[in-house]
């Protein structure tokens, strides 16, 4: 997504020594610790290796450890290492387990892998880390950055590079053409006109040059960017209006034209991939460890009231298509019509049992029949009822590019509140406005983190009835 930090975000990419650091941990660590406990490596131990090796690499990757160096807080990357790594032992004693191997490996060795794996994979970045900001504090490989405008879209371009020092970025100072008495708010850091950072930038002075004019004045950029052609700066472009609209802001062609896509299907390719292939992992580990749970809420739900124990109601899906969502039934009438009644408070139609599933979201369950289908996801936004979506899209922006992704069966907005009765047009705008932020920023990590939050607080919550 093109926004603020899009030049920023262009360094992020880590080389390829960062695998490597990590991959030699992996070896180095399995091959001292099998000669402490007096073993011999051997061909089991080699595939050991080579199974957590494809384990860690497919989640390092699909959580965005290497591409995405800015996510920000050191702690954040710590905290994505230890689920990456966490992961990759769990996936490997299960399929030691699964192909009837366990026997052949000590649990010891295997503890004591990934515990100094772990403490190695933390270890060098943290070196890698004071190294790094001692050399910027010495002034060492500092970049150094000049902004054209000063705006509120330039401010908060500052505020993102002085959050992450990490990235090395000395900010040199605003440019802007207009008369200081229509410029708002503090001005120390006003350096001078558009002229004086371009011949900054000719000179050889500057690293980056970011623009944050409006778009509106097309021929004034096109000066701009032409003259900076005359030297060997970066120069990246920050949007305006575009901030809070893209869905998914790439830039590519159409024969000869380029093009910026505004709403595209954000998970593509090898996020597609990763995402789908999280759903199936986690759906049928999920059905598998919650099947005596199914079968005791089947019985109750039989046992204290007449009708199906499911109920298939009508739901939008990915691009907005019609689908069949299960849920254990929880009231007394089956309503799927064009016109659905949101359950509220001490709702008469609610069963008792009901009661308890929709309070616990019990009634969801069945869903992750769905997502192993590939009709839902484990993670996204919550599905509406039919009526509800005809009725929001007229009235709440940008509603309908909540159907970009597959639905959920927990959410982004779920576990920040906004679930249950959406009885004022403000509490789906805060819904709809916490899915879109999590469609724009997507990460496997995010899907892990998703998860987890809902097992503390995304089930049990007041607004559900």
């Amino acid at each position: 997504m093109i926004q603020a930090t899009t030049g920023l975000r262009s360094n992020d990419n880590a080389p390829s020594i960062f695998r490597i650091f990590d991959i030699t941990i992996l070896v180095i660590t399995l091959i001292i610790i099998v000669s402490v406990y007096g073993l011999t490596f051997n061909n089991n131990h080699v595939m050991v290796l080579t199974l957590t090796l494809v384990f860690f690499l497919y989640l390092t990757e699909a959580m965005g450890l290497y591409r995405k160096l800015r996510l920000g807080k050191f702690t954040q990357r710590v905290m994505v290492i230890f689920a990456s790594t966490t992961l990759s032992f769990l996936l490997l004693t299960s399929t030691l387990f699964l192909i009837k191997e366990s026997e052949q490996f000590s649990r010891l060795v295997i503890f004591s892998w990934y515990i100094f794996s772990l403490i190695g994979f933390v270890g060098w970045r943290l070196i890698f880390r004071h190294t790094k900001r001692n050399l910027y504090k010495q002034g060492i490989n500092l970049r150094k950055v000049a902004i054209i405008g000063l705006n509120p879209v330039a401010r908060t371009l500052l505020r993102e590079i002085e959050k992450y020092p990490e990235l090395g970025l000395e900010f040199v100072g605003f440019y802007d053409d207009r008369d200081k008495g229509r410029l708002k708010g503090d001005l120390s850091q006003l350096k001078g006109n558009v002229s004086d950072a371009l011949k900054l930038a000719q000179d050889g002075t500057l690293d980056s040059v970011y623009i944050c004019i409006p778009l509106i004045a097309e021929t004034r950029i096109a000066r701009i960017i032409h003259t900076l052609s005359d030297s060997t700066v970066n120069v990246f472009m920050v949007p305006d209006f575009l901030l809070s609209t893209l869905m998914h802001g790439n830039i590519g062609t159409l024969g000869n034209l380029d093009t910026i896509s505004v709403f595209e299907e954000p998970l593509s390719g090898s996020k597609e991939f990763y995402k789908r292939s999280f759903d199936i992992v986690f759906s049928l580990f999920v059905l598998v460890l919650i099947s005596p749970i199914l079968l005791a809420i089947a019985i109750a739900i039989k046992a204290t009231s007449k009708g199906p124990i499911l109920f298939k109601q009508d739901r939008y899906g990915l691009d907005g298509k019609k689908i069949g969502v299960h849920k254990f039934r929880s009231m007394k009438v089956m309503e799927n019509t064009d016109k659905v009644v949101q359950a509220t408070k001490n709702d008469t139609r609610i069963t008792k049992v009901g009661a308890f599933l929709r309070k616990t979201s019990l009634d969801e369950l069945p869903q992750f029949f769905d997502v192993l289908i590939g009709k839902m996801s484990v993670v996204g936004p919550r599905p509406h009822a039919v009526a509800h979506n005809e009725e929001y899209r007229k009235l709440v922006d940008y509603y309908m590019l909540r159907h970009k992704v597959k639905p959920g069966i927990t959410g982004w907005a779920q576990i920040n509140g906004w679930r249950g009765e959406t009885d004022t047009i403000e509490k789906m705008e805060k819904r709809v406005e916490y899915d879109l932020q999590y469609i724009r920023n997507w990460s496997l990590w995010w899907d892990f983190k998703i998860v987890f939050m809902t097992v503390f607080k995304g089930f049990i919550n007041k607004n559900a009835y």
